[in-house]
């Protein structure tokens, strides 16, 4: 193997980590047998209370590398320094992918793009419909959103581990590429003329959700092929993202 070809591996490796926080997360986590660990790392100043221990022996039984921080150092692993108790842990997300070799290994899809969406329960509602429906991956901005937590992996009820996530730095850079490879975008609007139900979507095709409040940014409104709605009776003027995910994920 060369160089680039031993670089190119540690970032697909990289790029499919995760990092949980948090006592009784990490516990389920190790737990659960499906979920690949990388590394466990916990904070020099935990007590050794119970729910360290057994946090321990399930590592230790799983032959799970154990790294010990002090307090700073463990806050910049976590990125949570309020929440995570003294505990972290690397996990990899068997189905993630890049953008890159999404695109090259996939003729047809159905992606869900997530522009903004900042309520963690939203984000884990959002990702148990998409797994559970007609969604091929959803894509994720590393630096806007809510981030996977806790919070979220408790609402998509586990299906976290079973979608693939792909993950963006930049939205708008993302959907160009996939643009560029032939896909569609789809932005939901409460103001679009066109209902969801009366489109033919091509076979690869991007419905993009906004932020809760402000909905999908002007920018990525500009990248779309058309603006869709969800029809709406009785003077309602939108629906929950998590709904409107949801009703996407299972349409024909």
């Amino acid at each position: 193997m060369n160089d680039s070809q031993e670089y190119l591996n540690k970032k697909n490796f990289f790029d499919k980590m995760l990092t949980l926080y948090g006592r009784n997360a990490v516990l389920e986590a190790l737990s659960d047998e499906t979920i690949t660990i990388y590394k466990l790392h916990l904070s020099q100043s935990n007590q050794e209370a119970g729910v360290i221990e057994q946090i321990k022996t399930l590592a230790t039984n799983r032959r799970v590398e154990i790294a010990y921080h002090d307090k700073t150092a463990l806050s910049r692993i976590s990125k949570n320094a309020k929440q995570d108790q003294g505990v972290a842990l690397d996990i990899v997300l068997n189905h993630s992918s890049n953008e890159d070799d999404f695109i090259a290994k996939s003729q047809s899809y159905r992606i869900l793009a997530l522009d903004g969406v900042q309520n963690p329960q939203n984000l884990g509602m959002i990702i148990r419909s998409a797994a559970a429906g007609n969604i091929d991956a959803l894509i994720l901005q590393e630096a806007f959103g809510a981030k996977i937590s806790p919070l979220v992996i408790k609402a998509s009820a586990g299906t976290l581990f079973r979608l693939p996530i792909i993950k963006s730095k930049s939205l708008v850079k993302t959907l160009k590429k996939f643009k560029t490879s032939g896909a569609n975008v789809y932005t939901l609007s409460s103001h679009a003329l066109q209902s969801y139900k009366a489109m033919h979507y091509p076979d690869k095709t991007i419905f993009v959700l906004g932020n809760e409040s402000e909905g999908v940014s002007q920018e990525i409104e500009k990248l779309s092929n058309a603006s869709i709605a969800i029809p709406m009776r009785r003077g309602v003027e939108s629906l929950n993202v998590a709904v409107t995910a949801s009703l996407l994920a299972f349409l024909d």
